[in-house]
């Protein structure tokens, strides 16, 4: 995510969470929610909304107000709302489940925007093969989802993490870094992939084409308060996906809303597609349910689990890659079925697909 902190929480970071510490209070008949949004090429809809007025009319049509903020760093969004300060929050799928869900904040994936299609790699110098990787120094940012992107590419290639040092490296460093000698390998996401392939011997040997629908970007809200007042996601899921319906066209004003995304992310309009043109957008609300599917989820989920237990990230006490309940969009539960902090509901898109908002 461009020069964001696209991080992973720590375990120490999650600890220091109080589990009892409650979302933006929800008093009766409230009317105005925040959401935090960062930026990212599949968050930037989220300021176009705003700008747009989009967001605004749909809240108008539900009676309340809703509040698009902007938070520059990431992870400070997320820690926000995971301390109540918002509502809701973008945030990756794995970033969910580590730090609002093992912090003890139940959180629903209201919008599931994308998900990276090429975003996010492996690259080497002078070497064209993951079987390459083997024994060298990979440079990237330690407990993020570039993290996650190589321990899914060496799981692939029959290596793992045993085989490689990986060498910690901020997401504002990495680019640099890769255009010295000293750096041979490493894992990075866009825009700092785009400079890193800017190297005349740099070769892509993995990227998250190979891992569809892993590293899921979302927009996550507190479940008690989406229970409490419906009218929150329906006003949400309905602006969404109006401006899906304008970003994707072809025409002056897609071209507009473009525009204004990449220049307010820190680019320009050809940067904007070039970062678009790796990150699969759910366009309709029917795309989104026929690829999100329970069993894919549950694929998923199984794979971020598994690193996020194997690297301390769901906290202290957890004893097995299970100990936090995720809700899957048929109902059922995958791990902890007594602990239940992770949720995915379909409920406000099938009412877009239904044409019920």
């Amino acid at each position: 995510m461009t020069s964001l902190n696209r991080t992973i929480a720590t375990a120490a970071l999650s600890g220091l969470l109080l589990l009892s510490v409650p979302a933006v209070q929800a008093e009766e008949n409230r009317k105005q929610f925040s959401l935090a949004w960062s930026i990212y090429v599949g968050f930037m809809p989220w300021a176009y909304m705003d700008e747009s007025g989009i967001m605004d009319k749909w809240a108008d049509k539900y009676d309340i107000e809703v509040d698009l903020v902007k938070v520059n760093d990431y992870i400070e969004a997320i820690n926000l709302y995971t301390a109540g300060e918002f509502d809701g929050a973008t945030m990756t799928n794995m970033d969910m489940l580590t730090i609002p869900s093992a912090s003890g904040v139940d959180t629903t994936a209201l919008i599931t925007g994308d998900f990276s299609d090429g975003n996010d790699a492996v690259v080497l110098k002078g070497r064209d093969s993951m079987d390459d990787i083997k024994g060298m120094d990979v440079y990237l940012l330690e407990l993020s989802v570039s993290h996650y992107a190589l321990a899914r590419a060496l799981e692939m290639a029959g290596l793992s993490e045993r085989d490689i040092n990986v060498i910690n490296t901020s997401d504002a460093d990495i680019a640099t870094a890769f255009t010295t000698d000293k750096v041979q390998a490493a894992t990075l996401w866009n825009p700092q992939l785009q400079t890193a392939m800017q190297e005349p011997d740099a070769v892509k040997v993995f990227d998250s084409t190979q891992i569809p629908g892993e590293i899921l970007d979302i927009m996550g809200v507190n479940s008690e308060t989406l229970e409490k007042y419906p009218e929150l996601g329906k006003a949400v899921t309905g602006a969404w996906f109006e401006a899906m319906s304008i970003i994707h066209g072809e025409g002056e004003e897609a071209i507009a809303a473009r525009t204004y995304m990449g220049e307010e992310s820190g680019t320009d309009l050809e940067g904007f597609e070039l970062q678009l043109a790796a990150t699969h957008m759910f366009r309709t609300p029917q795309e989104k349910l026929d690829y999100l599917t329970t069993d894919r989820l549950r694929e998923t989920m199984d794979f971020v689990t598994q690193f996020s237990y194997k690297h301390g990230l769901l906290g202290a006490g957890a004893q097995s890659p299970d100990a936090i309940g995720i809700e899957l969009p048929d109902g059922s539960v995958w791990g902890n079925a007594d602990y239940v902090k992770m949720r995915f509901d379909h409920s406000f898109l099938k009412m877009a697909t239904d044409g019920d908002l």
